[in-house]
């Protein structure tokens, strides 16, 4: 278990830290602190109020960046030391007991054997990965909590990753393709930025098609379109290269025309009105229906603050519907 040691944070504080983990002055020897910092990207939006998110998104997360690494482009050494780092043993005795593909995704893998997967990579987690990072960062950037199974950041920190989140991930991507590259016998960096940066690999996106057009008429979003009479696509309000996951709080039902023009662009700003007022209607019809967790840790202000930082992260190219 470790405490924050310090709340109040400069700008200037914290990326005199991030210069410190990132590079080769970090006494951590192994890929875990960046695939630790690249969960965090991708959750960043999943924190409860109290900026807190479960130790089981991060091993998701976690696993299926060195699911990615490990599986699909053979990078099989990740620690500098005598022994390699123990979730490369896991992933392989998985992929060997349970006869899967090198090209299979993370995502197509049986959920049964996800689930088994990531609870032994959490444990791992547990005793090499927070305690460690929470070490260089000085226990400034983070808490964790081993019994609750949570981790919290500093709310600074937060904020710091979301203003910042496309540097940090450019920053993150390239230091961990020059250890890999160190670590692994492989053509160059360059070929190496490519697979890193190609880990959070879309998946598909036909179950949230399913449950959207349960709960509602199947119109565009965007255009008014019946759907009826054209191809139902399901669009990332907020571009998917930006959030790089799938949260039915920021995905709309649209046509292929919509879905086709708008495509790294965000809709023009009365759009976010719109978004707010059907995941409002989409809040109250699960909770009716089901316990499902679609909507946890979700409010209004997280999609606005998306829409936000997407455009000082640089998506300020905005984009009008055709109707």
């Amino acid at each position: 278990m470790g405490e924050i040691k310090e709340l109040y944070l400069t700008d200037e504080e914290i990326w005199r830290i991030f210069t410190v983990v990132l590079s080769n002055k970090s006494a951590k020897s192994s890929t875990y602190k960046y695939v630790l910092i690249k969960a965090l990207i991708e959750n960043l939006y999943q924190t409860n109020d109290d900026f807190e998110i479960t130790y089981d998104q991060l091993a998701y997360s976690f696993t299926k960046v060195y699911w990615n690494l490990i599986v699909q482009n053979e990078l099989i050494y990740h620690n500098r030391g005598p022994k390699n780092a123990k979730v490369v043993t896991i992933i392989k005795e998985y992929q060997d007991k349970y006869m899967i593909p090198s090209d299979f995704s993370f995502e197509k893998i049986k959920g049964s054997i996800q689930l088994k997967l990531v609870n032994q990579v959490k444990t791992v987690m547990k005793t090499n990965v927070f305690g460690a990072l929470y070490g260089d960062t000085r226990g400034r950037f983070y808490a964790f909590d081993h019994r609750r199974e949570y981790f919290r950041l500093n709310p600074a920190v937060h904020a710091f990753m979301l203003n910042y989140q496309r540097l940090i991930v450019n920053l993150t991507n390239y230091h961990m393709a020059a250890m890999i590259e160190d670590l692994n016998d492989v053509p160059s960096i360059n070929y190496l930025l490519n697979k890193v940066e190609s880990i959070a690999k879309r998946s598909s996106l036909r179950p949230f098609e399913n449950i959207l057009t349960s709960y509602f008429e199947n119109i565009c979003f965007y255009c008014g379109k019946n759907l009826m009479q054209s191809k139902t696509e399901v669009d990332h309000f907020i571009p998917w290269s930006f959030v790089q996951s799938d949260q039915i709080w920021n995905l709309v039902l649209s046509c292929r025309v919509c879905n086709n023009s708008k495509r790294d662009k965000l809709p023009k700003k009365e759009y976010l009105s719109f978004i707010v007022q059907r995941n409002q209607q989409l809040e109250t019809r699960i909770q009716v229906s089901s316990d499902s967790p679609l909507m946890a840790n979700y409010n209004k202000k997280k999609i606005i603050l998306l829409y936000d930082y997407s455009i000082k992260n640089g998506f300020d190219q905005i984009w009008i519907p055709q109707k």
